[in-house]
């Protein structure tokens, strides 16, 4: 900490605008965990905290710390996500990702492994020959396993197709969880199985979630 600021390196997983200029970031980093801060005049037209208060956008954000909250002094985004949200599929994919970490995650709880599990999901998303509902899939069981919550095996009956990517997607390193393909019946039991868990452990509904499944 130097003055008072703060530097984290994070992604912005929600926006919600305060007053008619300013807004209020839900941000996801590696060394605190979630945290929330604000970022004065950012709805301003010209600002340039416009462009790096919004989701998806990764870097290294600089925010002073007040007596009860974060103010944001400056950033620099490595990503922006931007082919995302060039298509409302992608959008509401990537959207999810987003809310199902801020579910998982706890201000001033640190685990970096989830902002990197979520960095390298994005990245699949945007892999045209990567199908995204395994995609989808990959990211709610890994995101299980971290939380620590979860079927070491499939829950319901499956093949042995589910059942090696089942424990792959478990216990694989994260930079070679996108890198396999299996068959649409696999794929389906998988689904099956992610959702039951999912149904299981946790303990809310997605708003996100609701409008995927109506694409």
């Amino acid at each position: 900490m130097r003055n008072g600021v703060i530097e984290v390196t994070g992604m912005v997983l929600s926006v919600m605008p305060v007053g008619e200029r300013d807004r209020r970031v839900a941000l996801l980093t590696l060394e605190q965990g979630k945290l929330s801060f604000f970022a004065r005049g950012a709805g301003r037209p010209g600002s340039p905290f416009m462009g790096v208060t919004r989701p998806f956008a990764y870097g290294k954000f600089s925010l002073f710390q007040g007596r009860d909250s974060y103010t944001l002094e400056g950033a620099e985004i490595a990503n922006y996500f931007e082919s995302l949200t060039l298509d409302v599929e992608s959008t509401c994919y990537g959207t999810y990702f987003l809310e199902l970490m801020d579910y998982y995650n706890r201000e001033y709880a640190p685990e970096p492994r989830y902002l990197k599990l979520l960095y390298f999901s994005l990245l699949a998303l945007q892999k045209p020959a990567l199908p995204r509902e395994l995609t989808r899939r990959i990211f709610e069981l890994r995101s299980m396993v971290t939380d620590g919550s979860y079927d070491p095996e499939p829950p319901l009956r499956s093949g042995e197709g589910c059942a090696y990517t089942w424990h792959y997607i478990c216990t694989a390193p994260l930079e070679k969880l996108y890198t396999f393909a299996i068959s649409e019946e696999s794929l389906a039991e998988l689904g099956e199985n992610v959702d039951a868990s999912l149904h299981r452990y946790v303990d809310r509904t997605l708003h996100s979630l609701e409008i995927l499944k109506l694409l």
